[in-house]
């Protein structure tokens, strides 16, 4: 095994979450190096898998170019099977690849290290402690904070037992980029300069489906899926994510001419659950390896900043102390301020989630009939997980959906017990 080396702050993964949290870090002049498994030439093509639909409260906070942007919108679109509700928000489709490779860039600029075609295998441990990591089978570096930010994956949240990433509260998802949609197609809404989110089962069953338009006649176009039971009860038998992309294709007339751009296909996964924990000594998960990601919508790219960012504020705080405690408890600093600043309405957000996955189609098509009825202020507030405005929505044949949750959550509690 080769020669240890020590740093302040060692971080696996060089996603939005670690390389903004190696960002800041370095701005505090930190010695910080990250670990990313794909080698540099290639970065990002295997972990290039978000749709990168962002706004500009995102943009404005950490910064982010205009030449990483591949469109601005106007507005989002929700879609039910035979609805559609549109309300006017600005928003970015960034290019992701690029923008990855900016903030790898940026934190290079304020002396962040890289080491591209490092894959972390497992956390170093001393006395009980992690201390470092194992990388490429037989390489270590050594940290006084280490973070994980490596997404589902969490080879080291894993062993340290930090995560616990069940199988059903996993979303997966594929999307590909075309040119040739018809963003303005007789029978459905305008979603040109759109961000545009379908809830329809006969597409994503369980799921949700989305069109973002990329300016001209492209578009990024996918579906994505939690594998649960609202996705069990509403399946096609032998359907995979490709057959259900597939099918949306060859049904949906906005398709129609709609060519696949070469090399433009993303693929992933993220999980969609609280998280049991954050940090413990020495220790903290980030990003899509908490879960971060946002339940309803899916958004990740601001959140996984976010919780970058307090990630390092809590290291500086830690590191900065008279005595450099690294401890649990001074690490739960960073627990604080997820649920404080990065996520505080995750748990109302799951419970929508989950009623919304459970529902019909034709509630769907009532559900969006109800927005256009209440104005946008009702909508933005459910949104934002204000009780009053989500019981606004509700109807009496909501019932058995709420019992079925119910039913559902005993059961998952029991089977935990």
């Amino acid at each position: 095994m080769s020669q240890s080396e020590p740093h302040d702050v060692v971080i696996a993964g060089a996603g939005p979450a670690g390389a903004q949290c190696a960002q800041d870090l370095a701005t505090r002049g930190y010695d910080v190096v990250v670990l990313e498994t794909e080698a540099e030439a290639e970065f990002p093509r295997a972990s290039n898998k978000s749709t990168a639909g962002t706004f500009p409260s995102t943009m404005t906070t950490f910064g982010i170019p205009d030449d990483v942007v591949m469109h601005y919108t106007d507005d989002v679109v929700i879609e039910s099977p035979n609805n559609a509700y549109k309300y006017g928000q600005t928003g970015a489709v960034l290019e992701f690849a690029d923008f990855k490779n900016w903030l790898v860039d940026e934190g290079r600029a304020e002396g962040a290290e890289y080491r591209f075609d490092a894959r972390v295998t497992k956390p170093l441990m001393e006395g009980g402690e992690i201390v470092g990591v194992v990388y490429n089978g037989d390489e270590e570096v050594r940290g006084d904070v280490v973070i994980d930010a490596t997404g589902p994956s969490a080879p080291l949240a894993r062993k340290l037992g930090v995560v616990d990433l069940k199988r059903q509260n996993q979303a997966i998802g594929i999307e590909y980029e075309f040119s040739g949609v018809d963003t303005n197609a007789d029978g459905y809404a305008d979603v040109t300069d759109a961000m545009m989110l379908r809830l329809d089962h006969d597409i994503a069953p369980g799921g949700y489906s989305w069109i973002f338009h990329t300016g001209e006649d492209t578009a990024k176009v996918g579906v994505c899926y939690l594998q649960n039971e609202a996705h069990t009860g509403n399946a096609r038998e032998g359907f995979t994510i490709d057959d259900y992309l597939d099918y949306w294709l060859d049904t949906d007339p906005r398709f129609e001419n709609a060519e696949r751009i070469e090399g433009k296909q993303h693929r992933g996964s993220a999980h969609i659950q609280m998280p049991s924990s954050l940090s413990t000594d020495n220790f903290m998960a980030i990003g899509d390896t908490v879960p971060t990601l946002d339940p309803l919508w899916g958004e990740g790219i601001d959140k996984c900043m976010r919780s970058g960012r307090a990630a390092a504020a809590t290291a500086d705080s830690c590191l900065t102390h008279r005595s450099r405690d690294t401890s649990a408890e001074q690490m739960a600093v960073y627990d604080r301020l997820w649920n404080r600043d990065v996520a505080p309405d995750m748990r109302k957000r799951l419970v929508m989630t989950e009623l919304l996955y459970l529902s019909s189609n034709d509630r769907y098509d009532a559900l969006i009939s109800d927005l256009n009825g209440n104005g946008n202020e009702i909508a933005q507030n459910a949104n934002r997980g204000k009780l009053w405005s989500m019981l606004h929505l509700l109807k009496r044949e909501d019932v058995p959906v709420l019992a079925r949750y119910a039913e559902l959550q005993l059961k998952r509690r029991f089977d935990f017990l």
